[in-house]
């Protein structure tokens, strides 16, 4: 009995034992789960994820501005170019004869011009030398003035002198002639002067019209030298050049198509230039500041990490901005979530081979300071 007694009394005290460090082990899972949550709601708040984040560029769409037939590309998909590179050209043949065209009837024009200025020259020099025989006439004019003043003194004295008999009828008749010539000549010089000023007045008309021609002309050469200068531009046009540094992709035609103003023909993407798009609840965004460091993980390159930088929150959600953007105004409203684009800038020479692809799905981490 004795045995069976401190058997049973040793087996309770083993069943005390057990549940002691039971309940150690209980208090101390429940002490380690709390600890855990509050290290990981404090992460959470420091550490602010989305997986709804893509990789963001500029595409440069190379299109033509004329059209034609391809004759020649030069590149292929996914090879680098340079800024400038010569990229496709288009038969220019029709363009450079347009151009040809073009200089023929600007060099008419520029002959024409040549000579309505010589026309005018010559119209000046005419009107200066018809001056000239204006001021001549009237010195004429004021000598047989003269003359006539000197006939009609003479004319007086003589007709005094033959009522006194101290002339004879002759020598009156002589000086009464004398003053008749005087005023025809008089009224001859008065002619002619009206006739020299009158011509004046006629070649100053002719002047002015042939200014006119002059302006007109002038105005037809601008024409012409504008029709010029776009057939230039058009045939300049049909080679097409890099506008940036990057890689090409998405070609889409070859040589000898056809293309049409404004068809795309490729793109080119400069991956130097290029950031994280993240598509940011609205309900994480209140932490979320410029400036603040980002850590990225990229999903197509596991275990490898990006540094970036919040550059900018954009100015409206992702919904606002879209083809068919919401109409909350109805019957019927579902309150959803909204997702704003945060920019990230990758840190300089965070990419310096050009791994990343405009397009790929990231993981963007933002981290709060305290």
């Amino acid at each position: 009995m004795d045995e069976i007694k401190k058997e049973e009394i040793k087996q309770n005290g083993n069943n005390h034992k057990r549940k002691v460090m039971a309940f150690g082990v209980l208090i101390a899972v429940v002490v380690i789960g709390i600890v855990t949550t509050f290290l990981y709601i404090q992460y959470k708040s420091r550490h602010i994820t989305t997986d709804d984040a893509f990789v963001d560029g500029r595409i440069h769409t190379i299109a033509s501005k004329v059209s034609g037939t391809l004759k020649n590309i030069l590149v292929s998909d996914n090879i680098f170019v340079k800024k400038g590179d010569l990229l496709a050209e288009i038969d220019a043949i029709d363009y450079e004869t347009k151009v040809k065209e073009s200089e023929s009837g600007l060099n008419a024009e520029r002959s024409k011009l040549a000579e309505l200025l010589t026309r005018v020259d010559v119209a000046k020099k005419q009107s200066l030398e018809m001056s000239y025989r204006v001021k001549a006439a009237k010195a004429v004019l004021e000598v047989q003035n003269a003359n006539l003043r000197q006939a009609e003194t003479d004319l007086r004295r003589a007709d005094n002198l033959l009522k006194k008999d101290a002339i004879s009828k002759e020598r009156y008749d002589r000086t009464k002639t004398g003053y008749d010539v005087s005023v025809a000549q008089v009224n001859a010089a008065a002619e002619q002067l009206k006739q020299a000023e009158s011509s004046i007045e006629t070649q100053k008309a002719v002047i002015i019209q042939a200014e006119s021609s002059l302006l007109s002309q002038k105005s037809v050469i601008k024409q012409k030298e504008a029709v010029l200068s776009s057939a230039e531009l058009n045939s300049g046009y049909t080679k097409l050049y890099a506008p940036s540094d990057g890689y090409v992709t998405k070609r889409a035609v070859e040589a000898g198509n056809q293309i049409q103003p404004g068809q795309p023909i490729m793109a080119i993407v400069p991956l130097d230039d290029i950031w994280i798009t993240a598509n940011y609840k609205e309900t994480q965004l209140e932490k979320i500041r410029p400036g603040q460091k980002v850590k990225i993980k990229v999903d197509t390159f596991s275990g490898k990490s990006f540094d970036g930088t919040v550059d900018s929150i954009m100015a409206g959600t992702g919904a606002t901005f879209s083809l068919f953007p919401p109409e909350n105004a109805t019957g019927n409203y579902v309150k959803i979530v909204q997702r704003i684009p945060v920019k990230i800038f990758l840190e300089k020479d965070a990419d310096p081979a050009h791994i990343l692809r405009v397009g790929m799905s990231v993981v963007p981490t933002v981290i709060v300071e305290k």
